[in-house]
């Protein structure tokens, strides 16, 4: 893939995700992608879908949930008081705050995203609800503006599949990771070859579908960046969801929802 289409994958993603941080009812990434195309839905609904209690819907700043992704990284970080926590994509924040009341106030929680509105909108649900241990920056996830060996665990939901460059933003996350960091990932991987009119649909890349990785793709990824204790465990129930995203195109019989978990040593 050249530098070139890389662009054009990371503008299209860019412009999809800041109409939906501008939506004043969210509607996603258009009739496709990693939530509701329905404008009306009941995000808290989704998110419950996706895993998550209904305390973690409950305790967000209004406006943080945004319906989001296709699980709860918060269920397998096993967050710790103390920890620092990065989210890669952290949209409105609805992941970074539930990982902020986890790891306390002596913790510190890192949410970047490469969508000016999206940090914009993630930095004032953050001030009108008073979390002083959650920091947005604005950044890719392939060059992390994060230092080195300073983070305890990389969580994110749904996000890596829409890079078009999946080696560098582990080999980042790798580099941010402090000895014994881990990662702690919901994402979708790919179960079977994508036919030409899926892989070549842009609206289905921007949408989580199209970029999705085999299972042993990302184990070949992670093993080269040096990360140990792989596990990549497919989600088949996701597959009810995942369905309508794009309805009529079965694209369940291609990709399902994954959990994606390593440990830098």
């Amino acid at each position: 893939m050249t530098n070139q289409k890389h662009d054009k994958i990371r503008t299209i993603v860019r412009k999809n995700y800041s109409k939906v941080a501008n939506a004043k009812v969210n509607n996603c990434c258009g009739s496709t992608g990693c939530c509701t195309g329905d404008s009306s839905a009941d995000y808290g609904a989704i998110s419950k879908d996706l895993g998550y209690s209904v305390k973690d819907v409950s305790c967000v700043p209004d406006g943080s949930n945004m319906g989001l992704g296709c699980g709860n990284p918060q269920a397998i970080a096993s967050l710790k008081e103390g920890e620092t926590v990065l989210d890669l994509g952290s949209g409105g924040g609805f992941d970074c705050f539930l990982a902020s009341k986890a790891v306390g106030k002596t913790g510190r929680v890192i949410g970047v995203d490469m969508t000016p509105e999206m940090v914009s909108k993630a930095r004032k649900n953050s001030e009108h609800a008073g979390f002083e241990n959650v920091d947005f920056r604005l950044g890719e996830i392939e060059n992390l503006p994060v230092a080195d060996n300073s983070v305890d665990v990389v969580i994110s939901n749904c996000v890596i599949n829409l890079s078009p460059e999946k080696d560098k933003v582990f080999k980042d996350a790798f580099r941010v990771l402090k000895s014994g960091g881990r990662l702690a990932i919901s994402d979708v991987v790919a179960t079977a070859e994508f036919p030409e009119e899926i892989k070549n649909d842009m609206s289905l890349y921007s949408g989580c579908i199209a970029g999705a990785s085999t299972i042993d793709e990302l184990r070949s990824i992670l093993e080269r960046t040096g990360f140990a204790n792989i596990q990549i465990t497919p989600k088949d129930e996701s597959r009810k969801f995942i369905k309508t995203w794009a309805p009529g195109r079965n694209i369940d019989d291609y990709i399902v929802s994954a959990i994606i978990q390593a440990v830098k040593l």
